[in-house]
């Protein structure tokens, strides 16, 4: 698969840090296109995660800019509630929001990962207006049926809710069983 990862400015850099291992091991096959908003390069250092860019923020010379470059998915994660705006509203101010226009405009599958809450009547208005628009959404939220022991198994559960949204096969999170 071709994937676009949009890391912004919201708190949960490690999520992104780990999607981007994941799809990138070798084994895989995957095309990972990675851009990183600067105020995403600002968090993560506070964060203390590390997600290399393979794109400039700034760079709509980059492929998947247009929608003639045919990439698979782009997942947002996380996805500030800025970014969020911008995806609900048709705004592309940079190389993350236009690829996440693209990837609308074409049909392909955008998945947002938002990072905020409490959530305010504009967030919500904004989640289901990126709904309707074709976004999926994976909000961040804990799982306790699969006991997590660790932060990484936290993001794993996540990450693997993500990676199921792509069709992609794992074992990150115990599935439900009663």
């Amino acid at each position: 698969m071709k994937i676009i990862v949009g890391v912004t400015g919201a708190s949960g850099a490690v999520m992104a840090q780990r999607l981007v291992e994941l799809l990138a091991d070798k084994n895989k096959g995957h095309e990972v296109h990675v851009v990183v908003s600067t105020a995403a390069q600002k968090i993560a250092k506070i964060e203390g995660a590390e997600v290399k860019a393979t794109h400039a923020p700034d760079d709509f010379n980059a492929p998947f800019a247009s929608g003639s470059y045919d990439f698979d998915a782009m997942i947002i994660v996380p996805c500030s509630m800025k970014t969020l705006s911008c995806v609900a509203n048709g705004y592309s101010d940079n190389l993350i929001t236009r690829a996440a226009d693209v990837a609308l405009k074409q049909e392909r599958k955008l998945i947002l990962v938002p990072r905020e809450t409490p959530l305010n009547l504009v967030h919500l208005r904004n989640l289901v207006k990126a709904k309707e628009a074709g976004a999926s959404i994976v909000m961040p939220v804990l799982s306790f049926y699969n006991k997590p022991k660790t932060l990484e198994d936290a993001v794993d559960f996540v990450m693997g809710r993500v990676l199921d949204l792509l069709g992609l096969e794992n074992n990150l999170y115990k599935r439900w069983k009663q």
